[in-house]
This record gives C-alpha cells, sequence and structure tokens, in this order.
C-alpha cells in the first residue's frame, strides 16, 4: 500500500525540481540578453549562428511549408465541398499558415535541427573543458557563446517564417488552381482580402518568440551537460524535446494574447 505521505513528498520534490529548472533557465537567459546591451560584442560569432539559423535552415522550412499549404487546401476542399463553401478556402489556406503552421513549423523544423546542433556543440565544449578555457583567456563564455546565438534565433527565424509563409500560401494556391480548378484571379483576391496586417505582426512575433527559444534551449542544455559524450546526447535529446514543448505552450500563450476576444 502507497503511504499517502509519500505520494505527497513525491509531488512536491517534482513541484520543487520543476521551479528550480524553470528559474535556472530564466537565470540563464537573462544573463545571455544582458550581454548583448554590454561590449564586446562578437559579430563573427553571430554570423556564424545567424547562418545556420537561416540558410542551412531554408531547404527543410521551405518544402515543410509547400507541403503544408498544399495539404491544407486539399483537406479543406475535402470538408467544405459538403457545404457548398469552397469558396473560404484561400482564406483558410493563408490564415492557418501565416498564423499557425508557418511559424510553429517553422520553429519545429528549426529546433530539431539547429538546437540539436547547437547543444551537441555547446555539450562537446563543456565536457573537453573548452569553456572554462575561455575564461582562461579572459573570455566570457556567455557573451561568446551564448549572447551571440540568442540574438541570432531572436532574427532569423522571424526571416525563415517570411519565407514560409509565402511558400505556404503558394503551396496552396498552385493545388487549388490546378487539381482543384480554382480561378486564379479570384484566388489571390480572396486571399488578400482576408488577411490583415495583424495576423501577420502575431505571426513573426511568434516566430521571434520561437527562435528565441530554440537558441536559449540549445544553450542552456549543451552548457550546463556533463557527463562525457553520453551527457552531451541527453543534452542534445533534452534541448529537441524542450524547445518543441515550449514552442507549442507559447504558440498557444501568444494566440490567447493577440486573437482572444
Amino acid at each position: 500500500m502507497i503511504d499517502p505521505l509519500d505520494a505527497v513528498a513525491a509531488v512536491g520534490r517534482g513541484t520543487i525540481g520543476a521551479v528550480r529548472a524553470t528559474g535556472a533557465v530564466a537565470l540563464f537567459g537573462a544573463a545571455g540578453l544582458s550581454h548583448l546591451v554590454r561590449p564586446p560584442f562578437y559579430g563573427r560569432m553571430f554570423l556564424q549562428a545567424f547562418i545556420e539559423f537561416s540558410y542551412f535552415s531554408l531547404p527543410v522550412v521551405a518544402l515543410t511549408a509547400v507541403f503544408s499549404g498544399a495539404v491544407i487546401a486539399l483537406q479543406s476542399f475535402t470538408g467544405f465541398s459538403r457545404f457548398g463553401a469552397e469558396s473560404a478556402i484561400a482564406g483558410i489556406v493563408v490564415l492557418s499558415v501565416v498564423r499557425e503552421l508557418g511559424p510553429v513549423l517553422a520553429g519545429l523544423m528549426v529546433a530539431g535541427r539547429v538546437g540539436a546542433a547547437m547543444a551537441a556543440e555547446l555539450g562537446t565544449m563543456r565536457v573537453t573543458d573548452q569553456i572554462d578555457a575561455l575564461g582562461t583567456l579572459s573570455t566570457n563564455p556567455m557573451k561568446y557563446l551564448v549572447a551571440p546565438r540568442l540574438l541570432a534565433g531572436l532574427i532569423a527565424v522571424p526571416l525563415l517564417v517570411i519565407v514560409a509563409d509565402v511558400l505556404g500560401v503558394a503551396g496552396g494556391f498552385l493545388v487549388s488552381t490546378v487539381k482543384l480548378g480554382f480561378n486564379p484571379s479570384g484566388y489571390l483576391t480572396s486571399t488578400f482580402q482576408i488577411l490583415t496586417t495583424t495576423d501577420v505582426v502575431a505571426g513573426l512575433a511568434k516566430a521571434a518568440a520561437f527562435g528565441f527559444l530554440i537558441a536559449l534551449m540549445g544553450c542552456y542544455h549543451g552548457y550546463n551537460s556533463k557527463g562525457g559524450a553520453q551527457g552531451v546526447g541527453s543534452a542534445t535529446t533534452s534541448a529537441v524535446v524542450a524547445a518543441s514543448i515550449l514552442i507549442l505552450a507559447f504558440d498557444y500563450v501568444l494566440t490567447e494574447l493577440f486573437f482572444a476576444r
């Protein structure tokens, strides 16, 4: 028989652990941001991280966006045709891509690619004492390794999402006009009529938040990894899982903030 006090103690330990981890991540992120406004700034490290976030992530984000937009158009037609509401498909596609699927899918793809690589790189540096060696060279590891990556994620992911939005809408347009027989000019007119500035701003705000979270999780888990090669592997997995969960959680929070009535 389980002792009720043991169950309460387990819940308490879990709660304390969650609060401790949240506080540690928050302090780590605050420290990284504070170094962005204090010299020196390592432009080369920022440029490397920015290219990794943006240019090398572009193919996977672009392919994901195109096929997502195409699938939305196809599935919307399958459902809406039962009610004679085919004219709403253009609006559904553009709003789904710009508000939700563009930022979320781009964030998840970048988390799986860049977040994992970032955690592995910093984790390897940690277990091989390279991060400690930076201190002996009078170089602050947070300023040199973390701050440029946080800024790169904050800037690069919104740029990726702009491309994903365009390609996602283009994928829906191609399926709707080529396969489903929609009039191209009428489809584009409906798309631009339904899209508002708030939709675009909300999507880009989500993308900036997601980029920061991806960089934060990758840096935090890699920076604090321990235990040799196994620890680096655990840090990489933890970074991707944590970033993915936070992306979905913050997606709801930001959607509530922008669109709740």
